[in-house]
């Protein structure tokens, strides 16, 4: 009896469109590539409830005849390419014949379309890969999708879509991904009836500039680059505008987003040494390769590119960025042969293309980061920890610690040799306190010595303060003389309309202005050092990151970035009474071994290690 079938048409797309079709984002990917192609010169996007409701994507392109409206729902039906020989000469965003057919097959589409030749346009209804109705209509020319009820007839892949707020950010990068690399084409958003972008044509700058605030525009340097091989043009940011985190980064090729961590490797390369190693530079790199020398035919999604000559360009990558960063003096240039000059006098170099020399940094030696007067990267609220009581012989419990400093138990604690004693705010042992490198705390135990690293200390004393008064009320805010006014991108803005409670229990006064831009009118107090626009940005980057976690969770991952962003950083030098007033907070804090994200903040070596050294 033979078993092997043949899939109907219906359950093969509804198959394709498991891969192809994942969330709403994919369908806006997917249309507004297509009218990309149709050579649109305006494409609007309206979403209803994040996609899930409603969809629509109009665009004034070349339209489709209703033959074509009719076939492009059929699967592997294109107008890209003809034949094999095609995939090796690319120029459009789009080339399986497989999106159409598998949004249609797990939603019910409205398609309205009219080409210029023609006097009627067509209006097409699909529910679920089958046809429900085709008429003429008047309409204008281009194309008007309306894709309702995603993945109506899957409910658990319905089931599984994220909040609101998660699907409209994947919405909104999805889209910035494309806007990038179309400067002259006008595109708008717009959700639940609240316009979030409208972009008119411009240059690349301006467009970058346009979604991402002229702030950003401003810290970027060009790029280019042009060989028989690959034409590299773009921006890279300078040193400055490195970040932990939230950095915008984009990679294209052939006017095509990719992902591509090789190359990225190749921009970190060049600022080596520029920016710590933990800081990423923000960056909008254009290839431009023969179409023979990739392939973009590896996933559905397309992001992922294979490039013929990957080792070369990876070497003309990094000289053209390291050729950016020193042609604009990103990179200042230091003279060592100082002898005979005054110590405070700037040292002039005629290379610097007009630039002033840059002015002597003044220094306060008695600056203390444990003080309430302290106006810089610390904060006065962790005085309040030095009436905690301290363990008593603290440093016994790091009598049996493990040789390896990683060495963590089932519950993520460094493990002791010890329980915690009853404790006095009196039993400090009588050891100095040494700092190395501006980064650790040293000090003598009695299995070896005790290393401590400072900006990880902080920033768990800092945490645990602020849960305390979190769980109280909220951290006490601080008000601007002149508010700091901020752009927001579109994903950006998303993530700040969903978290903006949660920063005002942080200490933020936030004023929406509209637009995208917001006024910082307040800040935490103890914060006057820190720049409000990299506070926020940071913010706003960990609540995107951990979008759909509960609140309280959420709540503590920004107290976590905000203790992070305010610790006193590596190589701040400090005297051995602030190392010892580190200490004393760290040792009376929640858990001093693990910072709020599970990074180690103390480690032994061991005496029978230090022993070998020398025998």
């Amino acid at each position: 009896m033979d078993i092997i079938q043949l899939l109907p048409d219906s359950v093969a797309n509804q198959i394709a469109a498991g891969e192809v079709i994942q969330r709403p984002a994919s369908v806006l990917k997917e249309l507004v590539e297509n009218a990309v192609d149709a050579g649109a010169h305006r494409i609007d996007v309206i979403a209803i409830d994040a996609g899930r409701t409603s969809l629509q994507v109009v665009d004034d392109g070349s339209g489709m005849s209703e033959t074509d409206a009719r076939l492009a729902f059929e699967r592997h039906a294109t107008s890209k390419i003809r034949e094999a020989a095609d995939l090796f000469t690319l120029t459009t965003m789009g080339f399986r014949g497989e999106a159409l057919p598998s949004i249609a097959a797990v939603s019910q589409v409205e398609l309205t379309t009219r080409t210029a030749s023609s006097d009627l346009g067509t209006r097409l209804l699909l529910e679920a890969s089958h046809v429900i109705s085709q008429e003429p209509v008047a309409c204008a020319v281009g194309s008007n999708f309306v894709v309702k009820n995603l993945f109506f007839n899957v409910p658990a892949r319905r089931k599984f879509l994220k909040t609101t707020q998660t699907e409209l950010a994947n919405i909104t990068a999805e889209l910035e991904r494309i806007v990038l690399v179309h400067p002259d084409i006008s595109f708008s958003l717009t959700h639940n009836g609240t316009p979030l972008l409208n972009l008119a044509p411009t240059s690349l700058k301006g467009r970058i500039a346009a979604v991402f605030g002229d702030r950003i525009s401003e810290r970027l340097l060009p790029v280019e680059v042009s060989t028989p091989m690959v034409h590299i043009h773009g921006f890279v940011g300078k040193p400055e505008a490195a970040r932990k985190r939230g950095a915008q980064q984009y990679f294209f090729v052939n006017s095509r987003f990719m992902r591509h961590p090789y190359f990225h490797k190749a921009v970190q390369e060049a600022f080596t040494r520029l920016i710590p190693a933990d800081e990423q530079v923000p960056y909008f790199i254009y290839f431009e390769v023969p179409p023979g020398d990739i392939d973009v035919n590896i996933h559905p999604t397309k992001t992922e590119i294979k490039f013929e000559n990957e080792q070369a360009i990876w070497q003309i990558l990094l000289a053209a960025v390291r050729e950016a960063i020193g042609r604009f003096n990103a990179i200042p240039t230091i003279d060592f042969d100082t002898e005979g000059k005054p110590v405070d006098m700037p040292v002039f170099n005629p290379n610097t293309m007009g630039n002033p020399p840059a002015p002597a940094v003044q220094v306060n030696t008695d600056f203390n980061p444990f003080t309430s007067s302290s106006q810089t990267r610390s904060s006065s609220f962790h005085n309040d920890y030095r009436q905690r009581p301290v363990p008593k012989d603290w440093e016994q419990l790091y009598s049996g610690a493990s040789s390896s400093p990683h060495a963590l138990s089932a519950n993520g604690e460094v493990p002791l040799s010890a329980p915690q004693l009853p404790l006095t705010a009196d039993s400090l042992p009588s050891y100095a306190f040494y700092q190395y490198r501006g980064q650790y705390i040293l000090s003598a135990v009695d299995n070896g010595i005790l290393l401590i690293d400072q900006h990880r200390a902080h920033m768990r004393v800092l945490f645990d303060q602020f849960m305390a008064q979190l769980a109280a009320a909220a951290l006490p805010s601080q008000r601007y003389l002149f508010p700091e006014v901020m752009h927001l991108s579109s994903s950006q803005a998303s993530t700040f309309y969903a978290v903006a409670d949660d920063l005002m229990r942080l200490g933020f006064d936030i004023n929406d202005l509209g637009g995208g831009n917001i006024s910082v009118v307040g800040f935490p107090a103890g914060f006057e050092g820190l720049e409000p626009h990299s506070l926020v940005a940071d913010l706003l980057a960990t609540a995107d990151e951990h979008q759909g976690v509960p609140p309280d969770s959420l709540l503590s991952l920004l107290a976590s970035t905000l203790a992070r962003s305010a610790a006193i950083p590596s190589g701040q030098v400090l005297s051995e009474r602030e190392m010892q007033d580190l200490v004393e907070q760290l040792m009376a804090s929640s858990n001093p071994n693990l910072t709020p994200d599970g990074h180690t903040i103390t480690a032994v070596i061991q005496q029978e290690m230090i022993d070998k050294l020398f025998k």
